[in-house]
């Protein structure tokens, strides 16, 4: 659900507390950069109207529940909120300039004519507008505030501008009063009308760099079709996508977004993925292949049926995985969580403390100058920066994993793979391509390998099993016509026996042969070296003489030793964990520069091989299919599915890699920890901004260099830091484009 009105840190706090306190709910987590929250209820429980009640009451608006539609309330709240910031800022800064050269008078020859306290009565009334109309949200939400007995940064500000006017007012109209006390009266009507123009200034940018924090979001929403072609009956009509359902049949056309998920029936054309998976080249798609919502088909027409509609689609569960990632909190946040919570009631201590010595230091003493100081403190000690340092980072790093087809859960993850020792991969279809293809054909006493890939094709060519269709799909690579066979015979495990060109012939594995009885020669030996390789050998036999074999490979992925020896620079340990023989995995791990090899175990067996590395100490990323290796990947401290949009994909790991590219892996690893230094950045600013700010606001460093900070400084300043965490976050953008670009 969204929530309104939240400006701090210290406003996160209030809500959270509130909502925590309503029965049945488990956990309640708000998001200041998106104005969500998010709740973890029991099903018993008191439902939105007893949330609506809490957080009204706490002084904030109930904006709804965000629907499955993708409609999020806030949306039209923020931009209320933008244009009126446009307005009271611009009407800020006209009165903020003609009050600041009224308090200018004596300086300026043209204004010396009118006299002051004529002067200081059109200031009075031209600052009441510019602090109590362009600054009306800040005392509305400091009376809220106080109402509950608490405060937060509206507070600051209202009692820090109130302050100003207040004071100027009296000095303009009773000025004898503080003569007759020995104090010469000062105005800050400037300054007053500066707090309030300089940090609704700051709102204003922070609002802006925060809607394109959110850009990444509101482009897949973007991306849903609105209509889809319906066959139905031979007839083509045209429908709304939500009217579409599974297992109705829909037609493509060249140019078209694809409506919903689906698999091919008839008709053959190229897709572009780009938006789900961050791939550049289209992917060709013919009957039986998987098309997605939202992806635009290119060159020809398509029939497919609907599996996927609505909130089931990948595009759908994509945006709302993103969506739960962005509302997410990073542990680091805690800290800032428990500053906020004591903040603003320190800062008015040392507020006070700050008059009280400014009053009454002998040499300096001045009312003016305890006020002016107190003010600055209020003004430059708004926790905003700490609120924002990361929900902004995490909105730009998870909505650019997004664009490029990599799904992080949230902000814990993020910070895990920060951690993280060891990389353990999977091989089958995982390290490597997940399909076997004929790698070496070897032939016997000076035959020809073309005519025992063309016997071993033929023979092949009723199978169905995936080594036959690997070697009829290396024979029609080379050209190869297949002939026919008679007196076919399959043996289950071992091979096939049948009547090639009025020969008998056999294909298959070694201890077929043996028991046919084959004579080998010297095939053995030459044999040998490929299994040790790891390669499935197929061998071929005409009568009872072999003339020669075939060696398949399930071959590693095209970027997989590269991604190895990236993670190995990045000071990780490798791991390859396989239900395959030893020798099999060793074969393609001495290929990848895999050291670490774990072969014969289970799928079940996967769990407890992480398991075990965590508890020797390690920090463990599993990769995996995400369907295969569930365990394994939610046993794991980081969980990664690689090549897969399933929902026990998206579930079960912690972050979803969309496209097959293993180097989704290093570029998920490299987002994750730029993501982490951003958010490390923001919070070291945001502290140090208040670490060093309130001392100078409160006078430090006056006795050696006879330095104060001018309340309107103060506001800048204050502006300012919000502004700079969020711009910051921002930076991830232009880092990231860079790695792209440099990648692809």
């Amino acid at each position: 659900m969204s929530v309104g009105g939240m400006t701090c840190a210290a406003c996160v706090r209030r809500v959270e507390n509130a909502l925590n306190s309503v029965p049945g709910v488990v956990e309640a987590s708000v998001n200041l950069a998106t104005g969500r929250a998010t709740i973890v209820h029991e099903p018993q429980w008191g439902g939105l109207a007893q949330l609506e009640k809490v957080i009204t009451s706490q002084g904030y608006e109930f904006l709804g529940e965000i629907r499955d539609n993708g409609t999020d309330p806030i949306e039209a709240s923020r931009r209320a909120e933008f244009k009126d910031l446009k307005i009271k800022v611009a009407c800020g800064a006209v009165l903020s300039l003609i009050i600041f050269l009224g308090s200018m008078q004596r300086e300026l020859g043209f204004l010396s004519a009118v006299p002051r306290p004529v002067m200081l009565r059109v200031l009075f009334v031209l600052t009441a507008p510019a602090v109590f109309w362009v600054g009306g949200r800040f005392f509305v939400g400091a009376h809220k505030a106080a109402m509950q007995r608490t405060s937060d940064m509206n507070t600051l500000v209202a009692v820090g501008a109130f302050s100003a006017y207040a004071y100027s007012a009296a000095a303009s109209f009773f000025p004898d009063f503080f003569t007759g006390a020995g104090v010469m009266p000062h105005v800050y009507y400037d300054a007053a009308a500066m707090i309030v123009t300089l940090i609704l200034l700051g709102r204003l940018l922070e609002a802006a760099a925060k809607g394109k924090t959110s850009s990444a979001i509101k482009n897949l929403m973007h991306l849903k079709p609105k209509k889809a072609h319906l066959i139905r009956d031979r007839q083509e009509m045209d429908i709304a996508v939500e009217e579409v359902q599974i297992g109705d049949v829909l037609l493509v056309k060249p140019g078209e977004q694809i409506p919903v998920d689906g698999i091919v029936l008839s008709g053959a054309s190229t897709v572009d993925e780009a938006m789900l998976t961050g791939e550049s080249l289209p992917v060709n798609k013919e009957s039986g292949q998987k098309v997605f919502a939202a992806t635009i088909n290119k060159t020809g027409s398509f029939t497919f049926r609907a599996t996927g509609v609505g909130a089931q689609t990948v595009l759908a569960q994509i945006i709302r995985m993103v969506e739960e990632a962005q509302g997410s909190k990073a542990p680091v946040q805690r800290l800032a969580d428990r500053v906020a919570s004591v903040f603003v009631p320190a800062v008015f201590a040392v507020g006070l403390v700050t008059f009280l010595v400014w009053y009454f230091i002998p040499a300096e003493s001045s009312f003016s100058r305890a006020l002016i100081n107190f003010v600055s403190v209020l003004v430059i000690a708004c926790p905003c920066a700490l609120g924002l340092a990361t929900p902004t980072a995490i909105m730009v790093g998870t909505g650019l994993g997004a664009q490029s087809g990599i799904l992080i859960k949230g902000g814990e993850t993020l910070e895990k793979v920060g951690k993280l020792s060891v990389v353990i991969f999977d091989k089958t279809g995982t390290l490597t391509k997940g399909e076997h293809a004929v790698t070496d054909i070897v032939a016997a006493d000076g035959r020809d390998p073309g005519n025992v890939l063309a016997s071993a094709a033929a023979l092949e060519k009723v199978s169905e099993h995936p080594l036959a269709q690997a070697v009829l799909q290396k024979a029609a690579a080379e050209g190869i016509p297949v002939a026919s066979v008679d007196q076919f015979t399959a043996f289950s495990g071992m091979g096939i026996r049948a009547v090639l060109h009025g020969k008998i012939c056999r294909a298959g594995n070694r201890h077929f042969m043996e028991k046919e009885e084959i004579v080998m020669g010297n095939l053995l030996e030459a044999a040998e070296t490929f299994a040790q390789e790891g390669k499935t050998l197929i061998y071929v036999a005409e009568e009872k003489k072999a003339i020669g074999f075939i060696a398949l490979a399930d071959e590693p992925k095209e970027s997989a030793e590269t991604v190895v020896e990236l993670l190995k620079r990045e000071g990780l340990k490798v791991a390859m964990i396989t239900g395959d023989n030893m020798g099999t995995a060793k074969a393609i791990a001495r290929k990848l520069g895999i050291e670490h090899v774990l072969a014969d175990v289970l799928p079940g067996g996967k769990a407890d091989e992480v398991k075990k590395m965590r508890q020797a100490g390690e920090v463990v990323a599993m990769v995996g299919d995400g369907i295969n290796d569930a365990p394994a990947l939610a046993a794991a401290d980081v969980g990664m599915a690689i090549g897969a949009g399933t929902d026990i994909a998206i579930e079960t790991s912690d972050i979803t890699l969309i496209r097959q590219d293993l180097m989704g892996v290093t570029d998920a690893i490299a987002l994750s920890r730029a993501t982490m230094r951003i958010i490390k950045q923001n919070l070291f600013w945001a502290f140090f901004y208040n670490v060093m700010g309130i001392p100078i606001a409160a006078g430090a460093l006056y006795p050696f260099f006879k330095i104060l900070l001018n309340p309107g400084y103060a506001a800048a300043a204050m502006a300012l830091s919000s502004v700079s965490v969020v711009g910051n976050s921002l930076r991830l953008r232009r880092v990231w484009s860079k790695r792209v670009k440099m990648t692809s």
